[in-house]
């Protein structure tokens, strides 16, 4: 069953990163066994300045990074609540990487481009999820693709 508008927005107010460092926007399409974000590179990101200056591209890590904050931290999130975990403790939570395996770059993301992010649950285990995700143009056009695994991690507790 797909997610209603009321848990989407749950689930983005629970994703732990903020600006400058978030790099999801908004979420699709969400279900038990997959989901769909955007993001849209803003003209002025702080990494532009120097990747590269007069000839702005997004770095293979911050693709990497939104590829993981949609189809792992998001996701996980949202696995997370229809497990009973509540709201609240979601919100203490990071989602620390455990793999990021097999990703490939076909393409490259300049400013102001919008990008459709894309994962597929490969399993949901233990508090781990592993994650084929891709990133692509809005017409579908693949940029870079891979397999992402993380956890979700309370840092305060001991």
């Amino acid at each position: 069953m797909a997610a209603d508008h009321k848990t989407i927005e749950m689930v983005l107010s629970s994703v732990p990163q903020q600006h400058p460092f978030r790099f999801i926007h908004s979420i699709l399409e969400m279900d038990d066994d997959h989901i769909v974000g955007t993001y849209r590179f803003r003209d002025d990101e702080y990494f532009y300045k120097g990747h590269f200056p007069e000839q702005p591209i997004t770095p293979g890590v911050i693709l990497i990074e939104t590829m993981a904050q949609t189809g792992v931290v998001a996701f996980g999130l949202y696995l997370l609540m229809k497990q009973g975990v509540s709201s609240d403790h979601m919100k203490r939570l990071v989602t620390l990487f455990t793999m990021v395996d097999e990703v490939e770059f076909s393409g490259i993301v300049y400013p102001g481009e919008k990008v459709i992010i894309r994962g597929e649950k490969v399993y949901f285990r233990r508090g781990n999820l592993k994650t084929k995700v891709s990133i692509e143009r809005e017409d579908g056009e693949k940029i870079c693709y891979g397999v992402l695994t993380g956890r979700g991690v309370n840092l305060h507790e001991t």
